[in-house]
């Protein structure tokens, strides 16, 4: 399918310029594109961009991006419209410097998908991400010519996990690195949430699951694109049935078969997981995410939060913005999310205010620790403005806890008698995730993060909690922990949990939005959600049946918040099971690989929620 390819190449545009000749570039820098080996042997196929002002008396850092995603264009003639993480950054005068990773586009070797970590090397054939980073940086130092020696790293989602992954490698030139989106683990971010599989990602796999035959500037995965021969992603996943239907379409793609082989949290996705190999950072580090990232949410703050454990003292500042996926790399002017409005050029706030500032500081001021930036750089969507904190979770923040009421109330009140709700789910008629059906087929999904939810709370599948109207702002800074008390007739179940934030009636539509047929007009607006099989609940390692008309405990994380609910609003729980075609479906009868399952397995049940079921919240007082 054609529209994947562009998407991807779209994806390449954003992070390293377009195709077309870039008349700042070739006008003010040299490129000169070169083969660098590494220990096993295996060229890693670079481009470097030189300001054509540099010399022996004018030195500049390097600022290098690993990629998947092509260093495009090629050919020493040719030239991106733009270089670096932003424009200003870019008249500011940095090396740049391009590189395909091992077994992609244009480089030696054979692709693996989140490389996995080898802390041990016995050997040069021992080689991983870290030491394809140091690799590089150890040639870059030695042979471009005007570099002052210090190097940054950067990149946004795939780019940003090899960010992620460089920082592992521990070279000394390395002053500064700054994964934007990166993945953590395949696990819990991107491909999967909580081990729950994303269909929504199905159409994707062509890109990560070919191997290429030989160094190329040309898509070899493309032929394996699905021809849907419809533009509805939901009613073609509904259709396909159970998972084990896509072999037809998927049974060649290596990346397809370690998913469905690998249900559960096993060796083969652990040893893809980054967060246990951190202990002692070099770098300088600056994590960078969007809270309406419906990609890659988790790591940034899954890897801000491990480095503050694992190593206090290291300089570790994380930036959360009002954006979907990368969409702090361009100006847009009116920041919108779906129907949401933040206000204006905030991408350029943060590009010139944090980001350039960040990178300057290290790699062309002295390089200390006080940058004049702080721990945690956060935009609270509520308020809608920047909010800087020096410690995350903030220092002040306090648990409260709001109960699922038996009568639809959400209430910081412990229920004084037992009760419960219940709702029938049939994976055969799923909740849908959204109503943009255009967002069903694309790479990834993007608007329902922050869509308005009464397309769902009005459903009978849906259980639906809110607060009375808020007599003062109320607001969330931190972590957000579910822990639902529940019981199905069947023996598996998927439980989502979204949190909303309700307008009042006389809400008025900001002048920027793009669908005109909605009203803000008690908008429902989603603020945090995240789905947890059942069968993991005592683990991600080992599967376990749930006991049909059992009373269980299912706890897990939905991720960070810090959003303030305005006085005149109200704060909404909805809990649903399906989530489609978001999530797949879970047959609902307990099958040791979901993804194997038949169309006999997917069963109606009867679910239940008990009104001891809370949410636990970080509060900003």
């Amino acid at each position: 399918m054609r529209k994947i390819l562009y998407l991807v190449l779209a994806i390449t545009f954003t992070y390293t310029g377009s195709f077309a000749q870039g008349s700042y570039v070739k006008e003010h820098y040299s490129k000169k594109e070169v083969y660098i080996t590494m220990r096993d042997g295996i060229k890693l196929f670079t481009a470097i961009y030189t300001p054509k002002v540099a010399s022996s008396q004018n030195k500049y850092p390097i600022m290098m991006q690993r990629t998947c995603y092509s260093v495009a264009p090629y050919g020493e003639e040719k030239y991106p419209a733009r270089l670096g993480p932003s424009e200003y950054m870019m008249k500011e005068g940095y090396i740049f410097v391009y590189q395909d990773v091992r077994g992609r586009w244009k480089s030696e070797g054979t692709w693996t998908n989140m490389t996995p970590v080898i802390d041990n090397k016995k050997s040069k054939k021992d080689v991983d991400e870290g030491s394809d980073t140091y690799d590089t940086i150890d040639w870059l130092i030695k042979n471009v010519a005007d570099n002052n020696g210090r190097v940054g790293q950067w990149g946004i989602s795939y780019p940003g996990f090899y960010t992620a992954a460089g920082i592992l490698s521990n070279h000394p030139a390395l002053k500064a690195s700054s994964p934007q989106a990166p993945i953590s683990d395949f696990f819990f971010d991107d491909f999967h949430h909580n081990g729950a599989f994303l269909e929504s990602y199905f159409f994707t796999y062509p890109t990560f699951g070919v191997q290429k035959k030989d160094t190329t500037s040309k898509s070899w995965y493309s032929d394996q694109n699905i021809k849907a021969g419809t533009h509805d992603g939901f009613q073609f996943l509904l259709d396909l049935g159970p998972l084990k239907n896509a072999d037809k379409y998927y049974r060649d793609n290596f990346f397809w078969q370690e998913t469905i082989n690998h249900p559960s949290y096993d060796e083969f996705w652990q040893k893809r997981g980054l967060l246990k190999h951190y202990g002692k950072v070099k770098p300088a580090i600056m994590l960078v995410g969007g809270w309406y990232d419906a990609e890659d949410l988790t790591g940034p703050l899954a890897i801000h939060r491990t480095i503050e454990k694992t190593d206090p003292t290291a300089y570790n500042t994380i930036v959360m913005g009002p954006f979907g996926h990368g969409r702090w790399s361009r100006e847009t002017g009116h920041t919108m999310h779906s129907n949401i409005y933040f206000g204006d050029s905030i991408a350029t706030f943060y590009q010139k205010n944090i980001e350039a500032k960040f990178f300057n500081h290290f790699l062309k001021g002295n390089g200390d620790k006080n940058s004049g930036l702080p721990n945690a750089y956060m935009f609270n969507t509520g308020k809608k403005e920047w909010e800087t904190f020096d410690k995350w979770p903030a220092k002040n923040a306090v648990h409260e806890k709001f109960y699922l009421g038996a009568d639809g109330k959400l209430a910081n009140n412990e229920p004084s008698a037992s009760g419960s709700a219940s709702f029938i789910s049939d994976p055969l008629k799923p909740v849908p995730y959204t109503e943009d059906n255009t967002t069903t087929m694309g790479f990834t999904p993007h608007n329902y993060m922050s869509e308005d939810q009464r397309f769902a709370g009005r459903r009978t599948d849906v259980l639906v909690y809110q607060t009375d109207v808020l007599k003062d702002d109320v607001t969330l800074g931190g972590e957000i922990m579910a822990h639902l008390k529940v019981a199905t007739t069947g023996t598996d179940a998927d439980w989502v949990v979204k949190l909303i934030d309700v307008y009042p009636p006389d809400e008025p539509n900001n002048p920027y939005m793009p669908n005109k047929n909605i009203t803000l007009s008690n908008y429902w607006q989603m603020v945090r959600s995240e789905v947890m099989p059942a069968r993991f609940r005592n683990g991600f390692e080992k599967p376990e049946a749930m006991v049909a008309n059992q009373k269980t405990n299912v706890d897990f994380h939905l991720q960070d918040v810090l959003h303030t609910f305005k006085k005149g609003h109200r704060i909404m729980i909805q809990v649903q099971s399906t989530w489609f075609p978001l999530i797949a479906r879970n047959p609902q009868k307990f099958v040791e690989n979901p993804y194997k399952a038949d169309e006999s397995d997917y069963i109606k049940s009867v679910h239940t929620v008990y009104n001891d079921s809370f949410i636990d919240v970080d509060l900003l007082k």
